[in-house]
């Protein structure tokens, strides 16, 4: 479970770089509300895939 939160907090540390300074005092805010976000469109996906 751990490597798996490990992958989105990546991927979204990667997203939130693109708008955000890594430096930046807000980075830790929107690096979580990218992985959020992510987690959000995983289930989403899911959940449209799954229905018949």
């Amino acid at each position: 479970m751990g490597w798996l939160l490990r992958i989105v907090l990546l991927a979204a540390g990667a997203l939130a770089a693109l708008f955000v300074a890594r430096d930046a005092p807000n980075f830790g805010v929107v690096e979580g509300m990218f992985a959020v976000a992510i987690i959000a469109a995983v289930v989403v996906v899911l959940a449209l895939t799954r229905r018949k």
